[in-house]
């Protein structure tokens, strides 16, 4: 791919597509953000040049319209994904009909290539609803367009992110904090601007085509670990508990009825399955490196964005990084 090109992306208005939009800019390519309502994405637009980034319509049900959004681009970018179902937005529909609908698109278009973004630890056997879309999607995605590049990232952070922030804010609430599973299940933070980067090299590097990549960061983590983290970085002393599988199932039966759930019973079997790097990848050179970046660690991003969660704010006498 070369500077001017344009690429279509999926997903570009969220968390992760704001920073990938934004590297796309900085290369030179021109963005095109297919989205079901374009004036919700005008906040892309000052990312960019004048005239660079402008967003369509198009939506995952509508095959026509996904046609409609790719029409005259080199490359197709999907990061569409839900953590939680409601309404039309199901798992089936989004990761696995939406995704295959896109690959199929493209494919019928001639689109030169095409970045799928999946998730680390997924399975076709695993209990999680989510975990078992996001794997079938990725092999419907691979099968419709044989020479996709799968992205396969661990739980993301930046500014904006909904994990880290999410946890300091609970932790504000209350004294004693429970720990899902005892807080044993692993991950490996990744910075999402370092995915958005892992984005751009697959775009623009032949030998990323038809291969998938698994994405982490520079450290492995349990949740317990990172909830230590957290509570160092907003200043707040917290007792951890352990809450059993079991018995966070029965309260997450409630807590999904809310908007917004603070946690569903398919987020818990998700936390049954660690999210880390595996061996095999890293041997076949599938990982973060492979692409010629190399990983922030979460000491040097995370505590400044979640100073806002101590007592005093930014006026705390403690440094964010102590």
């Amino acid at each position: 791919m070369h500077s001017g090109d344009l690429i279509c992306i999926f997903g570009g208005s969220g968390f992760v597509g704001r920073s990938v939009v934004r590297a796309l800019a900085q290369r030179g390519f021109r963005i095109r953000v297919a989205v079901r309502r374009p004036d919700l994405a005008f906040h892309l637009q000052p990312i960019g040049d004048v005239g660079q980034i402008h967003a369509v319509q198009a939506n995952l049900r509508y095959p026509q319209s996904l046609k409609a959004a790719m029409e005259g681009a080199d490359a197709v970018i999907n990061l569409v994904g839900i953590l939680h179902e409601s309404g039309h937005q199901t798992f089936e529909d989004v990761h696995v009909l939406g995704a295959e609908a896109i690959a199929v698109a493209a494919t019928e278009l001639g689109i030169k290539k095409l970045v799928h973004m999946s998730a680390l630890g997924v399975s076709a056997d695993s209990s999680s609803q989510y975990s078992r879309t996001k794997a079938e999607g990725a092999v419907r995605v691979q099968a419709a367009f044989r020479q996709a590049s799968i992205l396969e990232p661990s739980v993301l952070f930046g500014p904006e992110d909904n994990f880290f922030n999410k946890f300091a804010s609970l932790a504000r609430l209350t004294p004693v904090f429970p720990l899902v599973g005892g807080g044993h299940t692993k991950f490996q933070p990744l910075f999402v601007g370092d995915l958005a980067q892992a984005v751009v090299a697959c775009l623009e590097k032949n030998d990323a085509a038809g291969r998938t990549f698994e994405l982490g960061g520079p450290e492995v983590l349990s949740l317990a670990e990172i909830m230590e983290f957290i509570f160092t970085a907003i200043d707040r002393k917290r007792i951890t508990v352990p809450l059993p599988f079991a018995v966070a199932r029965f309260e997450a039966k409630f807590l999904q009825l809310f908007p917004n759930p603070i946690l569903t019973v398919d987020q818990v079997e998700m936390l049954k399955q660690d999210s880390i790097v595996s061996a095999e990848a890293a041997l076949q050179n599938r990982v973060l490196e492979s692409l010629g970046i190399k990983p922030h660690a979460i000491e040097a991003i995370v505590p400044p964005y979640l100073v806002r969660f101590r007592r005093a704010g930014q006026f705390s006498q403690v440094s964010p990084t102590e």
